[in-house]
């Protein structure tokens, strides 16, 4: 887990988050997705400056494995200078060693943050879940941390001022903030109350104006008028015009009926869905199994 250096702020890995939260869907399932429908509470994971310091990380990360549902996993939790935030080590289990930056000794409020990335990195290596190269599937950790409900702990641990500044984890604040938004428009949650930081609100607010853009794409009903023009003159097109490049948000086919159809991703969980294009149709998302109202 990564810490400290310059924070870089924007959405340089949004197409990886998007990309994990449909593995998510994939591999969980819509109905597992709905038993994280509540979020991590602080009471749950504060750590006061007079509690015993290996006392008090066991209790988060016992906490946080009963959050992600792993009952017979026992982190053992240990401290020691070293480059990165934190670091835990794959074995068969159930005993997995969790090493955290010695900072986390007077920084202790950050401990549950540092622990919700790594016990997250238990759950989807149990799960068989992962991306090729360390960069991408630190992002998933980070993406799966956040959607299944204790990222917040990570973004409300970013603070900046204008002599220093602290971040955890591999997503900027803005996708933090994003993933969380998604989070909150699926479960109806609002985890900003929690945020002792207000850089972190910041983001949080920022990531949810893209979540809410998401939902106001074309072909979705809601979608605003310049964008659905823009995707009438795509339709138009559609067959004359070249094959569609592979990640192109609208790809259209013909449906061995003379007529078309357009697949596009879903706001949600951005499995791609498959529509006639023949006016107003509802559609359902088959992974998080979203309505959906489109105007195609």
């Amino acid at each position: 887990m990564a810490n400290d250096g310059p924070v870089e702020h924007g959405y340089p890995h949004l197409e990886t988050v998007r990309a994990a939260i449909t593995a998510l869907y994939k591999r969980l399932s819509y109905d597992t997705i709905q038993t994280f429908a509540t979020s991590v509470v602080p009471a749950d994971v504060a750590f006061c400056d007079t509690d015993d310091l290996h006392l008090g990380a066991q209790r988060v990360a016992h906490e946080l494995v009963r959050h992600y549902r792993l009952p017979d996993a026992r982190l053992i939790v240990s401290f020691r200078e070293m480059r990165h935030a934190a670091n835990v080590e794959f074995a068969a289990g159930p005993e997995y060693f969790v090493e955290l930056n010695d900072r986390f000794r007077t920084h202790r409020r950050d401990i549950g943050a540092a622990l919700a990335h790594e016990v997250m990195h238990v759950y989807l290596h149990r799960l068989d879940l992962s991306f090729p190269g360390v960069r991408d599937n630190e992002i998933l950790t980070d993406t799966a941390t956040t959607y299944l409900g204790a990222g917040w702990l990570l973004l409300d641990a970013f603070r900046e001022d204008g002599a220093s500044s602290q971040k955890l984890g591999y997503l900027t604040p803005e996708e933090f903030g994003y993933v969380l938004a998604k989070r909150a428009l699926v479960f109806g949650e609002d985890p900003s109350v929690w945020f002792t930081s207000p850089q972190a609100y910041t983001a949080y607010v920022k990531g949810m104006e893209l979540a809410r853009r998401d939902e106001q794409q074309p072909p979705l009903t809601a979608a605003g008028w310049a964008g659905r023009r823009r995707y009438a003159r795509d339709r138009r097109h559609a067959s004359a015009g070249p094959p569609p490049q592979p990640g192109a948000r609208y790809q259209f086919s013909p449906d061995g009926g003379g007529r078309l159809r357009v697949s596009f991703p879903c706001p949600t969980c951005h499995q791609r869905i498959r529509v006639p294009v023949r006016g107003r149709v509802r559609a359902r998302c088959g992974l998080c199994r979203s309505v959906l109202e489109c105007d195609t």
